[in-house]
């Protein structure tokens, strides 16, 4: 487990918290790890989760499918990032997504009751990852409130402006990668991919942007 901690550090439900105590805590919130292969399933919609994830290496994309296969990207969890939160919370309801591993992933899982009940000996660092985690529900919550500003807009090009905009921002940048390939992009924005390429060709000839793959300037 000790070479997961560095990991973990990164993850905003260890702020503040030295590896030493990092290390404690596996044991006491009952910590265990599991790789998982490209294209297989942590969790499915429906099931009910009883643990807090965090994506220890590789790349998790959180989507879900309608009655015809239609997709839609709702986030993508890289490295240290926590997923599945929300629905650990004892008494929550059935998953509404689908958390899928799009590389070979190693994910570490966090038993949410051990969490939320503070141990026997009071340890500081246990009330410290309790607040942590209520930082990252707001994190995640404001992350979710931008992207219904993206999908929200009436037209591809305006969702697409609104998110290479944003992007840019993050990047503190007009020229930044996206961590999505064409398919996964229009599925993140509720888009038609040929109707968003083309209108990404159109935004290119009218000298607005300038993209190769996953790299974008904004001009």
């Amino acid at each position: 487990m000790k070479k997961y901690i560095e990991i973990l550090k990164r993850n905003q439900l260890f702020s503040g918290v030295s590896e030493e105590n990092i290390e404690a805590m596996l044991n006491c919130l009952s910590a265990t790890f599991k790789d998982y292969k490209k294209g297989e399933y942590i969790f499915r919609q429906g099931e009910y989760i009883e643990n807090i994830c965090i994506l220890i290496s590789g790349c998790v994309h959180i989507q879900s499918d309608d009655y015809w296969g239609n997709r839609s990207i709702i986030s993508e969890v890289s490295s240290s990032e926590m997923f599945g939160e929300s629905y650990a919370v004892h008494g929550s309801s059935a998953v509404l997504n689908d958390a899928v591993a799009t590389a070979d992933s190693t994910v570490a899982f966090f038993n949410v009751k051990r969490l939320m009940t503070v141990c026997s000996s009071a340890c500081t660092f246990h009330s410290t990852v309790i607040q942590n985690l209520l930082i990252a529900l707001t994190h995640k919550n404001r992350n979710l409130m931008q992207k219904l500003t993206h999908i929200s807009k009436r037209t591809t090009r305006e969702k697409l402006i609104s998110y290479l905009s944003n992007q840019s921002k993050l990047a503190k940048s007009n020229s930044f990668s996206i961590p999505f390939n064409r398919q996964q992009l229009a599925d993140f924005l509720s888009v038609d991919r040929s109707a968003m390429s083309n209108e990404l060709c159109k935004m290119r000839d009218e000298g607005l942007i300038i993209f190769e793959k996953s790299n974008f300037t904004l001009l």
